[in-house]
């Protein structure tokens, strides 16, 4: 049965939408070893490619649609490709830069995939993350001025993984955990660029998510929440939001500031709670489901979901904690950008 989509800003006016949880937490479940990520196609590659989870959207595509799958069954209305790290400059750690537009892609593929099973109206949200390296940070301590990267290279690595993104049909653009909002920048440029050499094509929704890495409520290149919030909204974005790095306990402060200075939606995806001392997530589904109640009730957020350690079992948790909330209304007057 053919499932009739509605505009995304319509049903964000009814109601709170769950965008999924972890990728990565997913994948170690599988246990999978060094030849599973290769498959038969890179069973010859000349460098280890373990832990290269994009890879799996070539290699693994059963799992990842499954994965997909999974958060769609527990209430997720937008699921994430998995290309955190799809770009030509974060694929040269496995000398794989001539596959970034392909696994772009494939990604794309897998959950539009995993949708077609699941019968529901949802959402593929194209995952472009932060990039291992940075144009604000220099890498030497020694040379504060120097960069491993330009910004010209940082918007060619993103058009590429747009231009993917967009081949296999996704339907929103998530730039997404931004410590470095020049790295962001260069994303927003990369999209525009795309949009305004494909003037026939469809034109996705653009959600951008950023990162507080500590209590001084900066990101890791020093903005402050609304430095980010002012120097990102150019793009006039479906929502602005932030992502990983802390629980919800902590996100809180931030997230409830945002809500006050944004004129879009505010999306919210904490972790499960701070790493223990092993790296591993201890935050139950419950809890991380109560937290985020709390901000839907107090009209903090539009979208909600989970980022690092959550699993299909905390979308569900919070899936049934905000069903019947009103969503944060927008400002009826659109602040100036």
């Amino acid at each position: 049965m053919e499932v009739i989509m509605s505009n995304i800003r319509d049903v964000l006016n009814k109601r709170i939408l769950i965008i999924d949880g972890a990728m990565g937490t997913m994948i170690q479940r599988h246990k999978l070893v060094e030849a599973d990520y290769r498959g038969e196609r890179f069973k010859n590659w000349h460098s280890d490619v373990k832990g290269n989870n994009d890879l799996l959207n070539i290699t693994q595509p059963q799992i990842i649609t499954g994965i997909h799958k999974q958060y769609l069954d527990a209430g997720a209305d937008i699921i994430e490709t998995n290309t955190f790290s799809s770009t030509s400059i974060a694929m040269a750690d496995y000398d794989m830069q001539s596959l970034a537009y392909e696994l772009n892609v494939a990604a794309a593929k897998c959950a539009r995939e995993a949708i077609s099973q699941s019968g529901k109206q949802a959402w593929v949200a194209g995952a472009i993350g932060p990039l291992n390296k940075t144009l604000s940070l220099s890498p030497d301590v020694n040379n504060p001025g120097f960069r491993a990267v330009t910004f010209d290279e940082v918007v060619a690595a993103y058009y590429d993984q747009v231009r993917g993104l967009m081949d296999g049909g996704v339907d929103i653009l998530l730039i997404e955990t931004i410590f470095d909002t020049l790295n962001a920048k260069g994303a927003i440029f990369a999209i525009k660029k795309y949009f305004r050499e494909h003037p026939a094509s469809s034109r996705p929704e653009i959600m951008i998510s950023g990162t507080i890495t500590d209590a001084s409520g900066r990101t890791l290149s020093g903005q402050t929440l609304e430095a980010f919030y002012t120097s990102v909204m150019h793009a006039r974005p479906l929502s602005i939001g932030l992502n990983c790095a802390l629980g919800a306990k902590e996100m809180r402060p931030y997230i409830e500031e945002l809500s006050q200075i944004a004129s879009c939606y505010v999306s919210a995806y904490p972790n499960a709670g701070l790493p223990n001392a092993m790296g591993e997530y201890d935050e139950q589904p419950e809890d991380t489901g109560h937290y985020l109640e709390e901000w839907a009730r107090e009209g903090f957020v539009n979208i909600v979901g989970g980022c690092c350690g959550t699993t299909p079992d905390h979308i569900k948790h919070i899936a049934d904690h905000v069903k019947d909330i009103i969503p944060r209304p927008l400002p009826t007057v659109e602040l100036a950008y």
